[in-house]
């Protein structure tokens, strides 16, 4: 049947060493920052307005394995599943139908502009204990079938070029993988962008707010298949502003955040 795929792309939010610069000089993983309480409610928040306007169920959430964007991810599960928002909002998700799984292929940027050389592990290694980031999630939601995209984080030094190939073809694999399923993706600025670069029309700079968003669209063929002319295109964004003049590229926005 024919049909339609959407897929949102979101940054995390509100980072705790941005709002409070000092925690990097004592922190165990200074690379690998929380966020702050108000970024748990811009998250949950975002979650709602996903929930209440975008019009279609998500299936699935695929997360970068950084802390900021886990728990991002852990609040918009939590304001999609919950059973008290207008009435006007899709019907909550049941927890064991909505699933999520962690995506090496949607991590920060791994280089000196999105991570600082002083806070970059000493080994070289970036770590991530899964098990701990897994119980962030309500029971039930965590596919532990489902394999990822990139099997290992990528190399330091990542050049431009290099993270927005790797972002498009993560999007493009998991599109692939589940067809018949929406999508949603919490990653990091550059994941956003990169999405924009390939997808808009106006391929320049942007600025993303925490918890800013684009969302992506495609026509799904018959059985499943995708012809050499089926691309995504991008409907509607939130929180994503041109650079050179900060204007918004669809509604009213305000950038607060630093990258």
């Amino acid at each position: 049947m024919n049909g339609h795929q959407n897929i949102i792309v979101m940054r995390h939010g509100d980072r705790l060493d941005h709002c409070e610069p000092l925690w990097v000089s004592t922190a165990e993983r200074p690379w690998d920052p929380p966020l702050v309480h108000d970024g748990k409610v811009r998250a949950f928040q975002t979650g709602q307005r996903i929930r209440s306007h975008i019009g279609f169920p998500i299936h699935r959430v695929f997360v970068s394995p950084f802390l900021r964007c886990i728990q991002t991810a852990s609040e918009v599960v939590a304001a999609l599943s919950a059973v008290d928002l207008h009435h006007n909002a899709m019907p909550s998700i049941d927890n064991s139908k909505l699933k999520v799984a962690i995506e090496y292929g949607l991590c920060e940027t791994l280089n000196t502009v999105a991570i600082k050389s002083e806070v970059v592990p000493k080994d070289g290694k970036f770590d991530f204990k899964f098990l701990d980031l897994e119980a962030m999630f309500p029971e039930g939601t965590f596919d532990h079938n489902v394999d990822m995209a990139y099997k290992e984080l990528p190399h330091w030094g990542e050049t431009v070029e290099d993270f927005k190939k790797r972002y498009v073809n993560t999007l493009k694999i998991l599109a692939d993988k589940y067809p018949s399923e929406n999508l949603l993706l919490v990653t990091h600025w550059g994941g956003v962008s990169s999405m924009l670069y390939k997808y808009f029309k106006d391929a320049t700079k942007y600025l993303v707010d925490y918890c800013g968003c684009v969302e992506l669209r495609r026509q799904v063929l018959n059985n499943d298949e995708f012809g050499e002319s089926v691309d995504f295109e991008v409907v509607t964004s939130h929180g994503v502003a041109f650079k050179d003049n900060k204007a918004p590229i669809h509604g009213p926005l305000i950038i607060q955040s630093p990258i």
